[in-house]
């Protein structure tokens, strides 16, 4: 009888401990629970389309200062690389010749206005002979063409005379505009000749300063569409606004607006370029300084957006996410995604309002796999009692607790 009683018991031996292991929640068990990740409804919302352009700083008004006269320099007025106010002096021409030829040409003024007075009181005299037919009507048709004649050279005289007077102010070289004066390219007693081709100096007004970026064309073309069709809808009634980023990533502190948009598409690379306006009270920026400047194209109102870890990529490039349906499967979806917002994606189709997309646990969540959806707040799963923290600065200090126990 014992040996039959063994037997039984080793047979049933194996049956007995999976039983036992499955009631007290052994291996067994485990493996067949659903896999916890963290999922994000996908709600519409309002966002700013922005688009970051490459451009270049440029003067809002650029002077290349000539000499308008010719003559040696006397003095330099100005120290290089400072600021300089309209009409300020910059370059002093030896005047010595202008105001001798000034001088000339009042006296020439002086004595045709004599001559003139000179021809009218003969016009004068002629005619009251001419009313006793004591001269011909002649002599007085004669008289008249001369004191016409005088009287013309009397204005060709007033009108030499403010050639040189110009002239003579022209030996005073000052700013046309206010702004920032660069290198000076000649010194005190060098020879300078009216209207020549080398620059004296030029000078830039940086504040305000443009920012002149380059779109393409297509792209204008999308928005202008976005735009007609309510899809986008202007920031403000004003001009787009514009930030700026520097070219090491840092922001620039003033914010622009833009100014207007070229009319016309440039042949070699199919772009358009757009200009804006940018406060510079810190000289910070410089004429031809490479930036990205940051545009806000409008808005979207029902916008869908998903944080960028939960977009991954196929092996045809396409962006997927993994959403968890109303039964709690895994399914993957083929997303359009062409643009960030932030840490987001902006997504143009492939969700939809509702959806569940897995942003925690994807190395967890196999397609058509059940899981078990926990719902995130502020880009980590929410606190669940019993849970261990499992993302950010809250694993952190558990580990770190942990590591500290004797």
């Amino acid at each position: 009888m014992r040996p039959i009683t063994a037997a039984v018991i080793a047979a049933l031996f194996p049956t007995l401990l999976v039983v036992a292991c499955d009631r007290s929640g052994g291996p067994s068990a485990a493996s067949q629970a659903a896999p916890e990740v963290g999922v994000l409804t996908v709600q519409p919302r309002s966002v700013v389309i922005t688009t970051a352009l490459p451009g270049r700083t440029a003067p809002t008004l650029i002077a290349e200062v000539r000499p308008q006269v010719t003559g040696i320099i006397q003095r330099r007025a100005f120290e290089e690389g400072t600021v300089v106010k309209a009409g300020s002096t910059l370059y002093r021409i030896d005047p010595a010749t202008y105001e001798a030829a000034y001088q000339n040409s009042r006296a020439a003024v002086a004595k045709a206005t004599a001559t003139v007075e000179n021809s009218r009181r003969n016009l004068e005299r002629t005619k009251e002979l001419v009313a006793i037919k004591f001269v011909s009507q002649q002599a007085f048709d004669d008289a008249a063409a001369t004191l016409r004649q005088n009287e013309a050279d009397l204005e060709a005289a007033k009108a030499a005379a403010e050639t040189a007077r110009i002239n003579l102010g022209y030996t005073n070289v000052v700013a046309p505009i206010s702004g920032r004066t660069g290198r000076s390219t000649v010194t005190v007693g060098a020879l300078v000749t009216a209207n020549q081709q080398t620059a004296l100096v030029s000078i830039q007004q940086l504040d305000p300063i443009y920012v002149d970026v380059t779109q393409s064309a297509t792209e204008a073309l999308g928005l202008k569409r976005a735009m007609a069709s309510g899809e986008l809808k202007r920031v403000t009634g004003e001009a787009a606004r514009v930030k700026l980023l520097f070219e090491d990533g840092s922001t620039y502190a003033h914010e622009g607006m833009l100014q207007f948009s070229d009319v016309t598409v440039d042949a070699s690379t199919g772009a358009i370029t757009l200009r804006a306006l940018f406060p510079n009270p810190e000289g910070l920026l410089l004429p031809n300084m490479y930036v990205r400047a940051v545009i806000e194209e409008g808005v979207r109102e029902r916008a869908l957006v998903v944080p960028q870890q939960a977009v991954t990529r196929d092996a045809k490039g396409q962006a997927v996410a993994m959403v968890v349906g109303t039964d709690d499967k895994v399914a993957p979806r083929v997303l359009q995604a062409n643009r960030t917002i932030g840490a987001d994606w902006l997504i143009d189709g492939g969700l939809h309002a509702g959806d569940r997309v897995i942003v925690e646990g994807l190395q967890r969540a196999r397609p058509g796999a059940s899981v078990r959806a926990v719902e995130v707040a502020n880009g980590g799963p929410s606190p669940q009692p019993g849970a261990a923290a499992t993302s950010g600065a809250a694993a952190a200090p558990a580990a770190a607790a942990k590591s500290t126990k004797p």
